[in-house]
């Protein structure tokens, strides 16, 4: 990186002169700002979790297109929609593959158990099925897939029209053209912010198909661009290899230009790469929209962005330019990736609790969390004939969540010093408030048909 870049680059994020801070915040009073981050499987999907992912995108084992991701078994996916929805987040299926005919039987048997579940967006590229869920999922968020190469405003109204909700532009559009698509697209708009580029419009190339029979838009892209080819007299080269997107720096001008959610790239990589990225991400975003600046850490995140498989640098992508040398990686196209950062332990629910046990009565726990409340009862608590229960013995057996998604923060009891209840009693009883707090939690999500 040169050092005029470098010092430019330095001054762009949480700069109050580099952004228009009023027009920003009258946006974001509109919508929030939506950071959606990869899950090839279980364990991205906890990864983007834990570093503050706002939404996550997932494939099932159908009609997505990273066929050679991990992706996730139905029974899995919807799991994980539970499991996202536990913590107030939202999960879109990739289901933006072209559909052949003889498929077409089998999309609403795939889809149904996700809606019913809640699925909060499905990604689509084939315009029969963005036809197809309007008509028979009515209430699912549908967005189109960067792989419709949608470029212009017209294009985004023709497909709001079909029920289109939200529109995930061609990588190649500049940022000027981004805001006039926000402008006057009337649809939602997504940009990708971070990860790998295609070297054609995405969804239109079909080398991949041509040259091995393996078809990017069937999700099996066997990435001939990433080849060694020879141009004239010239030596080899990999002269269609695209650096990696990296848009740390223009996040306040895609905010400000009105950018719904912000998408990085990455179902194939690894939890710690969603990991490392979202929460870069998630800091810049946030310093952004409380309107400070921690210079520190911003050097910090990028240099742990530019150790997290990049692809001999990486670049602002077509946002500030349409095209140049320095897109591609001439001399190697693999990945190079320095110490990965340390996986946190799994995200888990603060809940608010009171538990009364008090000889002679039946006793009971309410468990509260996310804006909902629910009360187990327990066993009758028996005078004690020996030694009787303390606060003490009482709180160490409740607090012991083990492998759930819950923790108490707060944890109030009533208890008279006279009581006896076995621990297997006070253990089923926190078993089944939180096992139904989590029923109430992910129950708010489910639809019906």
């Amino acid at each position: 990186m040169s050092r005029d870049r470098a010092s430019r680059r330095e001054t762009r994020v949480g700069s109050a002169d580099h952004m228009n801070m009023d027009k920003l915040k009258a946006v974001s009073n509109d919508s929030l700002f939506e950071l959606l981050s990869p899950a090839g499987n279980e364990a991205c999907l906890k990864a983007a979790l834990s570093a503050g992912a706002d939404v996550a995108y997932a494939g099932a084992d159908r009609f997505g297109a990273r066929a050679y991701a991990g992706n996730f078994t139905r029974e899995e996916f919807v799991r994980a929609l539970d499991t996202m929805h536990l913590f107030g987040r939202k999960l879109y299926l990739t289901l933006n593959t072209l559909i052949k005919e003889k498929e077409a039987g089998q999309l609403y048997d795939f889809v149904k158990p996700f809606y019913q579940t809640g699925l909060d967006g499905v990604i689509v590229q084939d315009l029969g099925v963005i036809r197809f869920l309007s008509r028979e999922f009515p209430e699912l968020p549908i967005h189109a897939s960067t792989q419709m190469s949608v470029t212009t405003a017209y294009g985004a109204r023709q497909l709001g029209r079909l029920g289109v909700k939200r529109v995930v532009p061609a990588r190649e559009l500049s940022l000027k053209e981004v805001r006039s698509l926000v402008r006057e697209g009337g649809l939602e708009v997504e940009c990708f912010i971070h990860g790998a580029m295609c070297y054609s419009y995405s969804g239109l190339c079909l080398m991949s198909s041509f040259l091995g029979g393996r078809s990017g838009n069937r999700g099996r892209c066997a990435g001939p661009c990433r080849q060694n080819y020879r141009a004239g007299s010239g030596g080899d080269a990999y002269l269609l290899s695209m650096k990696d997107l990296c848009a740390y720096d223009l996040l306040p001008e895609l905010m400000e230009a009105g950018v719904r959610s912000f998408k990085i790239e990455g179902r194939m990589k690894p939890p710690e790469y969603v990991y490392g990225v979202t929460r870069a991400y998630r800091r810049a975003m946030d310093r952004i929209l409380e309107g400070r600046e921690n210079p520190e850490e911003e050097g910090r995140d990028r240099t742990e962005l530019t150790k997290l498989y990049s692809r001999q640098g990486a670049s602002e992508g077509y946002y500030g330019r349409r095209n140049g040398p320095e897109f591609i990686t001439m001399d190697r196209p693999g990945y190079v990736s320095g110490e990965l950062p340390s996986l946190p332990e799994p995200k888990k629910l603060p809940v608010r609790g009171f538990c009364r046990i008090r000889a002679g009565e039946e006793a009971y726990l309410s468990v509260t969390a996310s804006g909902r409340e629910v009360t187990q009862r327990g066993p009758a608590a028996e005078k004690a004939k020996n030694r009787a229960l303390t606060a003490e013995d009482i709180l160490r057996c409740l607090k012991q969540c083990g492998d759930t998604e819950f923790y108490f923060e707060s944890l109030d009891l009533d208890t008279d010093g006279a009581a006896f209840l076995p621990v297997s009693g006070i253990k089923e009883m926190r078993r089944g408030a939180l096992e139904s707090l989590k029923e109430a939690i992910i129950g708010g999500y489910q639809r019906s048909l």
